[in-house]
């Protein structure tokens, strides 16, 4: 979370409380005026903000105060007694300033009153019963509002702490992410680079043309490849333009079938390079300088899933030959589950007679998570 969202949420949790507060002072005096009472409003504002100032009071030590630095911290008994003190002290100055009030409001009376009927002994013990009566309802009330304040703080903490959670583990896939990508590029360049090799050694015409076209490649691998997501259009101009520089060096007796299913301009959001490894790995591992060879690559979408099969034809390798150890595969699979976590298929592996490898994969480019 930015700096600009805290000051945002924080702002809005000072609008919260005040609206709170200002609802709880007023809405009583709405209540009295609807039901008759003549009670001037300066005269209701001064009789009930002491009063009201001590709920304040009591609720800001008690949520910005004893439950952080107790409650959160798992100091139970500590935040008990200290609650429990709070509570005391709060609702004995509430009773003593409602008993103020309280003589306040009927001296008058009492002076009216002649002398010799007065009983200061039974005023002073309806004055202690006020007193104890307004301290047993105010605990009674500050004991709910504190349980309350507890359970909403300690929801606050637990969505805070949940956020806190979600941000890291977003930092950590997109750190993930950026290695991963950082990966495929040298992999990625290595094969080329390899190709073309090959190609000066016995046919300089078309390693210039391989040269042109990985330097548009490497357009797309440089700028597209720095961002979460491309479109697919732009992802299947890539694909095409490695799988035309891979058949320049191939020999006639393979065998290279491309289809894209695809709608023109098509701006579906897909995360760049997803295929190239297993592009990649039908070429390195599908195609045989001696015997006949094919590729059959098909690259579609319907309905929001897009889909990618390869099948290229096996050959069995010689013993000396230790390619194919799986780092592009371990590669996809990884940016699969953390740019599309429940939402791909994948099934690859060779077939019964061990002649054919299959790879098939599809994305549901609807429910992909945002890791913007």
């Amino acid at each position: 979370m930015n700096e600009k969202e805290l000051n945002i949420r924080s702002l809005l949790n000072i609008i919260i409380h005040v609206v709170m507060w200002g609802f709880a002072f007023f809405f009583p005096y709405l209540m009295m005026t609807r039901g008759g009472s003549e009670v001037p409003f300066s005269e209701y504002v001064w009789r009930n903000s002491i009063y009201f100032f001590i709920y304040i009071v009591f609720f800001y030590i008690n949520h910005s105060l004893l439950i952080p630095r107790l409650l959160l911290q798992r100091k139970f008994w500590q935040y008990a007694i200290a609650l429990f003190a709070l509570i005391v002290i709060a609702s004995f100055l509430s009773g003593v300033m409602h008993q103020m009030e309280f003589e306040r409001m009927f001296q008058p009376w009492m002076e009216r009153v002649p002398y010799e009927y007065r009983d200061p002994i039974r005023n002073a013990d309806i004055a202690r019963w006020n007193i104890l009566m307004i301290m047993g309802r105010d605990f009674f009330i500050m004991t709910l509002v504190a349980t309350i304040t507890a359970i909403v703080r300690v929801i606050e903490a637990w969505n805070e702490l949940e956020s806190s959670k979600r941000e890291a583990e977003k930092q950590r896939m997109e750190t993930e992410l950026q290695q991963l990508r950082s990966q495929i590029n040298p992999h990625f360049l290595l094969n080329t680079l390899n190709n073309i090799y090959a190609l000066i050694a016995f046919d300089t015409d078309k390693a210039q043309e391989a040269v042109q076209e990985l330097s548009q490649l490497l357009r797309h691998v440089l700028y597209d490849n720095k961002q979460n997501y491309t479109t697919l259009e732009k992802e299947m101009e890539f694909m095409k333009s490695y799988i035309d520089l891979m058949r320049i060096r191939l020999a006639s007796n393979v065998t290279i079938e491309t289809t894209y299913d695809m709608r023109e301009n098509d701006q579906t959001q897909i995360a760049p390079l997803i295929f190239i490894s297993l592009v990649e790995n039908a070429f390195k591992h599908g195609i045989s300088p001696t015997e006949p060879s094919y590729i059959k690559i098909l690259f579609s979408e319907k309905l929001g899933y897009v889909r990618c099969e390869i099948k290229n034809s096996n050959h069995r390798k010689v013993g000396y030959d230790k390619s194919g150890n799986g780092i592009g595969l371990e590669q996809v699979q990884k940016r699969l589950d953390l740019m599309y976590p429940k939402s791909y298929e994948w099934h690859y592996g060779l077939t019964d007679d061990g002649t054919e490898y299959i790879s098939s994969l599809e994305i549901n480019t609807n429910t992909a998570p945002s890791l913007s």
